[in-house]
């Protein structure tokens, strides 16, 4: 892909699920020539997770457009070669095969980089290379349960895990930046370098606010919904259409903007259950009460129409139904057709916009789509490629 910062970089992937095709995908967006690396027939087994886009997996097309795929069985020996063929001309690694698969596979990270130093190699574990869990099976959900995500999301009654895999979208972006960074670096220095990062120390860090807060305040934030510990009004509040609108009142001004335009109640600004944010924030039932009574005479558009006029940020609580046709992103044209194995799908644009260059679109593989022709391309001829199918190579 040309015009785009990466064209000309080549990634080869040995992924799986969702953290390291996340990363990929990025590289790919941005121009970069991405190899996937499945397992033949059934492929990466995120391919397997639903059937609900034509047929295919609703995180797979997510995660995997732009890519090429080629399918080896990394149990033979002659894979091995072509792995290691794939990898010389390489200049990124990124697997997030089971703990130490990689080093019994001879593709560990110190092994490639004795054979080309200026190989950047990236590692997504679970849990991390170290320490009593880096053997321990590191599923999302399991991550966001001992990183206390779990216990901070939800409400009063019941804590819940976050509705879109943050563990994995979290290790997928610090790969994806580890990555970027690593490429800046070898231009500077002619090196390249070992990248290890793991689901439990991204979504540590993204738990920065509620560990500050436990440790120094010694207890954990509330679990409050869509409300928040430490800010009222905040939160989701229903009009009498059942529009249902979220907001946040950050400082002073706001709430008595709020009380005097948006609810017509001008004198709740003084009182004295409410007339600081730690009061607001005590006396939260009272409040949420009186701002509900006002809004059982209020339809949503009048709702917006006041808390815009006040100069309130505020936003619809959106069903993910509605978002598909959101205006914002009908606006600013962000879907797009892209190809399947199945037949064209509507994409959303990737989140980095390159100013006067086309985003990479391309489509998303079958399983081992492009094996003959990376073989080809790798130096193999037809005679040796039919003997690696033979040999149930892929």
């Amino acid at each position: 892909m040309t015009g785009l910062p990466l064209a000309g970089v080549t990634v080869v992937s040995c992924e799986q699920a969702v953290a390291a095709p996340f990363a990929t995908r990025q590289l790919a967006d941005l121009g970069a020539r991405v190899i996937k690396v499945e397992r033949p027939g059934s492929g990466d087994f995120a391919r397997g997770y639903d059937e609900t886009v034509l047929g295919m997996s609703s995180h797979f097309v997510w995660l995997n457009r732009s890519k090429e795929s080629i399918a080896l069985d990394l149990k033979q020996p002659p894979a091995l070669d072509v792995m290691h063929r794939l990898i010389d001309r390489a200049d990124v690694f990124v697997q997030n095969l089971a703990p130490g698969a990689a080093e019994r596979l001879g593709l560990g990270a110190d092994a490639l980089r004795a054979r080309d130093p200026r190989l950047i190699t990236c590692s997504i574990t679970g849990y991390g290379t170290s320490g009593p869990y880096r053997h321990a099976k590191a599923y999302d959900l399991l991550i966001q349960s001992e990183t206390g995500l779990v216990s901070v999301t939800g409400s009063d009654d019941a804590p819940a895990k976050s509705g879109i895999p943050a563990a994995d979208i979290g290790a997928g972006m610090y790969g994806f930046a580890g990555i970027l960074s690593a490429l800046y670096d070898r231009e500077r220095t002619g090196e390249g370098t070992k990248l290890d990062i793991s689901l439990f120390d991204s979504l540590i860090e993204w738990m920065g606010y509620p560990l500050y807060y436990t440790r120094y305040g010694g207890e954990a934030p509330n679990r409050t919904g869509t409300s928040h510990a430490a800010i009222a009004p905040y939160g989701t509040y229903a009009c009498a259409d059942g529009q249902k609108y979220v907001l946040s009142i950050q400082n002073e001004r706001e709430w008595k903007a709020f009380c005097d335009v948006v609810l017509d109640m001008p004198e709740l600004a003084e009182d004295s259950r409410f007339d600081t944010g730690s009061r607001r924030v005590s006396n939260r039932v009272e409040l949420d009460t009186l701002i509900n009574q006002q809004l059982s005479r209020i339809d949503g558009a009048t709702f917006a129409e006041r808390l815009n006029s006040a100069r309130i940020a505020n936003a619809r609580q959106r069903e993910v139904a509605d978002v598909i046709d959101h205006p914002q992103l009908t606006a600013r044209h962000r879907w797009r057709e892209i190809g399947t194995p199945a037949g064209p799908i509507q994409a959303t644009l990737p989140a980095i916009t390159v100013e006067g260059r086309e985003p990479r679109m391309e489509p998303i593989p079958s399983v081992g789509q492009h094996t003959h022709d990376l073989l080809e391309e790798l130096g193999y001829n037809a005679v040796d490629i039919r003997a690696l199918e033979r040999d149930g190579t892929f």
